[in-house]
């Protein structure tokens, strides 16, 4: 698939579509282009980012179900919400009010991956499901759970 022709935040390595914020984060682009959203300079520092502001959301503000978080991710006010909840809960197979431990990494990867695919539609054919290989969601969550004290 051409790059332009690709979803926004597959284009930007941002497939969680962050919004650009006073935040700096790692792997973020010197130069942003998109106004809206944060550019990356690899889909592992976007995804990176994904699960560091989800486990941010669990353990600071106590966001433990799909309604809650999905609620704080993607506000009534920009978004179809209860869509979005509807679609993430069902993607990660858990009601939307079941209670969700995203310190686990397998958790919070299946979060991770439905927001993916909802922010940036289903993959075109040869494309993986979740649009990146397994192997790049390891990558970042061993960036994430695996390195103490990393921040943005």
């Amino acid at each position: 698939m051409h790059k332009l022709m690709q979803p926004r935040g597959i284009r930007n390595n941002n497939p969680g579509n962050i919004r650009l914020s006073k935040t700096r984060w790692k792997g973020q682009k010197e130069e942003q282009v998109d106004r809206d959203f944060i550019e990356f300079e690899t889909e592992t520092d976007g995804l990176r980012a994904l699960f560091r502001l989800l486990l941010t959301y669990h353990l600071k503000y106590g966001l433990d179900t799909v309604e809650s978080i999905i609620n704080r991710y993607a506000p009534p006010r920009e978004n179809a919400t209860d869509h979005y909840i509807y679609s993430v809960a069902r993607s990660v197979g858990v009601k939307r009010n079941a209670l969700l431990d995203l310190t686990q990494p397998k958790t919070m990867a299946a979060v991770a991956r439905a927001i993916v695919r909802h922010e940036n539609g289903h993959p075109p054919a040869g494309v993986p499901e979740y649009w990146y290989p397994p192997e790049i969601y390891a990558a970042a969550l061993a960036r994430v759970f695996g390195q103490e004290g990393e921040t943005a």
